[in-house]
């Protein structure tokens, strides 16, 4: 051993080259983005950490230990912010990629002029590992499996020989600390990556031949036909695989877990069985496996305006979601994931302070936002956000959220559970007492409080699932006074709510249309054969999209406390492919669902919005609001077929 060579450090004599992010940003066309859009990304996960893969090899984003951690690779947010990309050498664009069937492991083919390679890439999951001491982070039943912490990359030559480039920079603390390499063990195999205010490191095994430039790694190695090699990134003291066998047997692990895992789902037998198997895949890959919590997404500040200003932290798990969640999870025969979330919402709830808007992935309830200035962003939206002051808004949705999950969860096991009672109790206490007040609405407007008709909408949830439950109880005086409430709501909202055509509008001052009110029928509201709710539906669809598809408002319209327009909400389109089916427009259903399955990403995954000029994603990747409505919206689509031709089959033999 060479106790110089085990010390290396970065000096200023060592230049520090650009990485695989600024190449590409240096080797751009004049105008255009260094950027990949965001559609081009692909998802990884073990279910405790994300990341995201770029077209062109790099590992853009990754944030540990945990998925609301600081940054390690940044460059989807700053080409400067740290990548980690193996791959052919002087080649960017792959020929093809996907995603191994019914798993969350990436397969990207790669010709070159002198041969082809196949590089997979996936987040490892192995066997339970606290077999004899208790997780510090897992709060729900222990289960066979658990994330080993570790980032694997394989190549397999298949064809000639490729020249193989491994670049490996990463930068803590979004973008701010460049770390310091050093070897460890022997050989030139494997690395350490550290820098002296961080309690974060970061090991790199390969069976390349690590060198170090700067705050990077790098090995260079010509691959012939047959040749297979491998690295591992990891953070815990969980080891890494130490040959390419290995990587090889724990890959196939992981990839057949993912299998098994989604052999559990009831999947309708139909050409669209593959989007709802995907989007349950990136709904488990969402899902913080140690509490249960779903993440709204993978990313923060992905803007919803190209370089615009509305730019959000969604690392966080919201508590409107849950009801969207559990009634997919169920339908879909995931019944462990769901209770898993019901009871990270029983927790957050359980306490004496007031339910808030968004928790934490471990159940925090202080998020302050703030703004990283050093950042440029992605493609120059700015600010960069971390963390979302709306955890501490006045949103009126959140009590009937959480009470329609508790209705869905007692739903399906027939019983109620005791611990739960107590905490719905008090959420619909706050319904009645507040339901009457302003707020901020469902879509967390920065403007001023108004009375938004989709609070009242899910107080009057909070109330009619609160009176049903109680009457499972048996708990006649709750059933009748929260029925009570429920119907004054009701009247004061069919009165105060719609506009003269008899359309459900935004809130009480003003004739703007909103396309939460696309739950009317979805929360049974009101019958899908009352008019208002055939108006609406059609007001929404008529006034409410561009090119055919949904907006949440229009800003022109709205004091949401921001400039600039934005791109349709995935989610509000997929609302109303579900409301269609619910008023019997099912070829209209059919239509719009087909047009949104074909706007999904080559690897079937969804953002946010969509620029409907253009059909580029915009926001937050990948979304699970967009496709927990995805789910809704294709299993209406399907048992309104089904029962129209039940329909017809009756109809011919009669």
């Amino acid at each position: 051993m060479d106790p110089q060579r085990d010390q290396l450090e970065p000096t200023t004599l060592t230049p520090h080259l650009p990485s695989f992010a600024q190449l590409q940003e240096s080797l751009a066309p004049s105008g255009a983005s260094p950027f990949p859009p965001i559609a081009d990304y692909a998802f990884l996960s073990d279910c405790e950490t994300v990341a995201l893969v770029a077209p062109g090899g790099a590992v853009e984003w990754m944030c540990l230990p945990r998925v609301d951690s600081p940054s390690v690779f940044g460059a989807l947010l700053d080409r400067g912010a740290g990548s980690f990309r193996i791959g052919p050498a002087g080649i960017s664009v792959p020929a093809a990629r996907r995603y191994l069937p019914g798993t969350m492991v990436l397969e990207t083919s790669w010709g070159t002029g002198s041969g082809w390679v196949i590089v997979r890439d996936v987040l490892l999951i192995g066997g339970w590992h606290h077999e004899h001491d208790r997780s510090h982070t897992h709060q729900r039943a222990p289960t066979d499996y658990d994330a080993d912490h570790v980032l694997l990359r394989t190549v397999r030559c298949f064809n000639g020989e490729v020249q193989i480039a491994l670049d490996c920079e990463p930068v803590l603390d979004y973008g701010r600390k460049p770390v310091r390499w050093q070897y460890t063990g022997e050989g030139y195999h494997e690395g350490l990556a550290s820098h002296p205010d961080c309690d974060l490191q970061l090991r790199l095994t390969t069976d390349l031949r690590l060198g170090f430039e700067g705050p990077r790694a790098t090995a260079r190695h010509r691959m012939k036909e047959g040749e297979e090699i491998f690295c591992a990134l990891h953070w815990s003291e969980h080891a890494p695989p130490k040959s390419v066998d290995e990587a090889k047997r724990r890959l196939v692990w992981t990839a057949h877990h993912w299998q098994h895992w989604l052999d559990r789902g009831n999947f309708p037998d139909h050409p669209w069985r593959g989007h709802l198997q995907r989007s349950a895949l990136t709904l488990k890959g969402l899902t913080y496996a140690p509490t249960g919590a779903l993440l709204a997404a993978a990313t923060t500040s992905l803007p919803e305006v190209p370089r615009g200003e509305r730019n959000w932290d969604y690392r966080y798990s919201w508590i409107r979601d849950s009801t969207f969640m559990l009634w997919a999870l169920y339908t879909l025969g995931f019944d462990w994931e769901a209770n898993d979330f019901f009871y990270f919402i029983a927790d957050v709830a359980g306490g004496e302070e007031d339910l808030q808007v968004l928790y934490g992935v471990g159940g925090e309830r202080e998020l302050e936002e703030s703004e990283l200035e050093h950042l440029s962003g992605y493609d120059g939206a700015r600010p960069v956000r971390i963390g979302n002051a709306a955890y501490s808004q006045k949103q009126h949705d959140v009590w009937g959220a959480l009470l329609d999950s508790v209705y869905l969860h007692t739903r399906s096991r027939d019983s109620l559970d005791e611990r739960v009672w107590p905490i719905l109790k008090r959420q619909v206490e706050q319904a009645v007492a507040h339901w009457r007040e302003p707020d901020h609405g469902i879509w967390e407007m920065r403007g001023q409080p108004r009375h938004f008709t989709s609070s009242k909408l899910f107080c009057w949830v909070a109330c009619d699932r609160g009176s049903r439950l109680a009457e499972l109880r048996e708990d006649w005086e709750c059933a009748q006074r929260w029925r009570e409430a429920a119907d004054e709501i009701h009247a004061e909202l069919c009165a105060r709510g719609v506009d003269h055509r008899g359309v459900f509008v935004q809130h009480y001052d003003t004739n703007a249309l909103d396309a939460a009110m696309l739950l009317i029928p979805l929360l049974r509201f009101l019958p899908p054969t009352d008019e208002r709710v055939r108006r609406t539906v059609f007001a929404i669809a008529d006034e409410l999209s561009d090119d055919g598809l949904v907006l949440r408002y229009r800003t022109e319209e709205t004091d949401d406390g921001l400039t600039g327009r934005e791109g349709s909400f995935l989610i509000c389109s997929f609302w109303l492919v579900s409301a269609y089916c619910e008023i019997g427009e099912l070829e209209r259903a059919r239509k719009l669902c087909e047009r949104l399955l074909g706007f999904a990403s080559p690897l079937g995954l969804y953002a946010e919005e969509l620029d409907p000029e253009t059909g580029r994603h915009l926001g937050n990747f990948p979304q699970a609001f967009t496709h927990l409505a995805l789910i809704n919206a294709i299993l209406h689509v399907i048992r309104a077929e089904e029962q129209l031709a039940a329909a017809r089959a009756t109809a011919r033999w009669r």
